[in-house]
């Protein structure tokens, strides 16, 4: 791994946490996990199965240090792995098409929602954690607006960090 990429890729995991702390959770402690958007950011970037890993661990582990929701840290560690390794598989799969805004902004929706159903199975119907409002409920009130957010909010920061990225002449996936 390059010095360089793994400033770049705790550049991003910080920049999601201070995000991430700014948000107060709701329905139940669940809260849009802005984290995600850099993570996604940083597998578009660094494409290769060791650079995924070090990202859904440290955006796990940050996300269910910091999480409101109860017992939230094994869903968080968990559901950050299971999404970075689908989306990166997306992201292998469509290569020619990742620097198209449109497609990626929706890959990253698709992958908020991944996160969220996968983040409340494992916290509800694994763990058993009660927190009085149903699993449809939560998927409704909580992850399909974080759905919506993390996906503005994808929209506005990819194509800023991409220029700043082509700019300073990282080694990305986007810059070949």
């Amino acid at each position: 791994m390059n010095t360089k990429n793994l400033v770049l890729m705790a550049l991003l995991v910080s920049v999601g946490a201070a995000l991430y702390l700014m948000i107060p959770g709701f329905s139940g402690g669940v809260k849009p996990d802005f984290m995600l958007t850099m993570m996604f950011i940083g597998i578009i970037l660094f494409p290769k199965a060791s650079h995924v890993f070090l990202l859904a661990l440290t955006t796990g582990v940050i996300s269910g240090i910091f999480s409101t929701f109860p017992a939230g840290f094994i869903p968080n560690v968990v559901d950050k792995f299971v999404t970075a390794f689908v989306f990166f598989a997306v992201v292998v799969a469509l290569k020619q098409l990742t620097s198209k805004l449109p497609l990626v902004c929706i890959l990253a929706g698709l992958g908020t929602f991944l996160s969220g159903v996968t983040f409340l199975s494992i916290a509800i119907f694994v763990l058993g954690v009660d927190i009085g409002i149903p699993f449809s409920s939560l998927v409704l009130g909580a992850v399909l607006p974080a759905v919506a957010m993390n996906t503005i909010a994808f929209f506005f920061i990819f194509p800023i960090v991409t220029k700043l990225v082509k700019r300073s002449r990282f080694e990305t996936a986007l810059a070949n």
